[in-house]
């Protein structure tokens, strides 16, 4: 190993120490919810600390800074300006923020695929009812939908098209650009699920043309549940009037004026109540540490250490799901298992800590996890196969 490479990997494993789940556990379900690290633990006592001293102060001063602080961060990492960022308790409420802009009579057309994660498809589904015409495109090989099939399903009544970056299932990377421009060019609006990608995928929203998108602290970003963000186009924004909004909304919101409404400037006019300032700074301490680690960095750490699983898998006769080069996934590896609950509650019981979906175990590696935790947690799925477990 050369100097550099040694350099680098303990530059890796400094990071790994600032997440104490790794001195008790192989954790290995990131795509889930992301480590806790000692950093974002410390932030969320900061804000703790400021309620005790402060009460309902801490709203004049720390409180609403560290809110726009969070909104510059997020805004920086995806390639947007503020004023382009909307800040929610969840992307569900992201969700309904935009699907109410919408009214559906001229245009009620919604184009998506079956791969959607079901909180995203739920939105459009629960609205059939009131015009809204579904089409739902199907997927082959359960891992991707050619972007073909979304050119030919766009018509001249399609409303929106919804896509995943990453599909939750399968890891594989959507060109989200062209999903973009078939929308534009048939006069539709572009949403993108963003929820697997941003943190471990370089994306500049400016760059893709996407309309809306969404992501959370959850995963990636290791922020924990109660954070999600919402990106508007600047060029859209000014055409949008959501109705399934809050006070934070308003464009005077401290004015209390209940006579009158105006929307606030930016994308701020989709926000709803209250945020849940906890949430906040756990959300803003995990952005800082992807962003002080850096996009290209973490996606070339992600290559590596799914290229590494694929082979060790494949070595030890698992099969895991692969429809192109490992290059196309993210930091997400899907395996088939007729009995996918038993097999994760068999590894947890060894301290490997990973996740299952409907017929498939779900393996997301990220940064902090070493090649050696990738190979202990293969061995574990294969000896449980052994034994008839798997």
């Amino acid at each position: 190993m050369t100097d550099i490479a040694v350099t680098a990997e303990a530059r890796w494993l400094a990071y790994r120490r600032e997440f104490p789940i790794f001195e008790r556990v192989t954790y290995f379900n990131s795509c889930s919810l992301g480590a806790l690290s000692r950093r974002v633990a410390a932030a969320v006592r900061r804000f703790t600390d400021l309620w005790d001293a402060r009460g309902a102060a801490a709203w004049y001063g720390p409180w609403l800074d560290e809110v726009e602080q969070l909104r510059s961060r997020f805004a920086s990492l995806i390639g947007a300006t503020p004023e382009e960022v909307a800040i929610f308790p969840s992307v569900t409420a992201a969700l309904t923020a935009v699907a109410s802009c919408f009214d559906y009579r001229s245009r009620p057309g919604v184009v998506l695929s079956e791969l959607e994660f079901p909180t995203t498809v739920y939105q459009w589904l629960a609205k059939v009812p009131a015009g809204v015409r579904l089409q739902t495109l199907p997927s082959q090989e359960k891992m991707t939908v050619a972007l073909d099939a979304y050119e030919r399903a766009i018509g001249p009544d399609t409303q929106l098209v919804v896509g995943s970056h990453v599909y939750f299932t399968s890891g594989v990377i959507q060109d989200i650009a062209a999903l973009a421009h078939f929308a534009h060019a048939k006069g539709a609006y572009c949403l993108i699920d963003a929820y697997q990608s941003i943190g471990q995928v370089p994306v500049n929203v400016r760059d893709t043309g996407v309309d809306f998108l969404v992501t959370g602290g959850l995963k990636w970003l290791l922020g924990g549940p109660g954070i999600a963000y919402l990106y508007v186009r600047r060029e859209v924004t000014a055409l949008m009037h959501p109705t399934d909004v809050g006070w934070f909304a308003h464009r005077r919101q401290f004015d209390f004026d209940i006579t009158r409404w105006d929307d606030a400037d930016g994308a701020r006019r989709f926000e709803g109540g209250t945020p849940a300032v906890a949430a906040v700074y756990a959300g803003r301490a995990g952005l800082e540490i992807v962003t002080e680690i850096g996009a290209q960095a973490l996606r070339e750490r992600q290559i590596e250490h799914v290229r590494h699983l694929v082979l060790a898998a494949e070595q030890a006769g698992l099969h895991p799901r692969v429809s192109g080069p490992v290059d196309q996934l993210a930091g997400i590896l899907t395996i088939p298992r007729p009995n996918p609950k038993a097999v994760v509650a068999a590894l947890a019981e060894q301290g490997v800590i990973i996740d299952h979906r409907p017929g498939l175990i779900r393996l997301s590696p990220y940064f902090y996890n070493t090649i050696e935790d990738c190979d202990r947690v293969v061995q574990a799925i294969a000896e449980l196969e052994q034994q008839r477990i798997a």
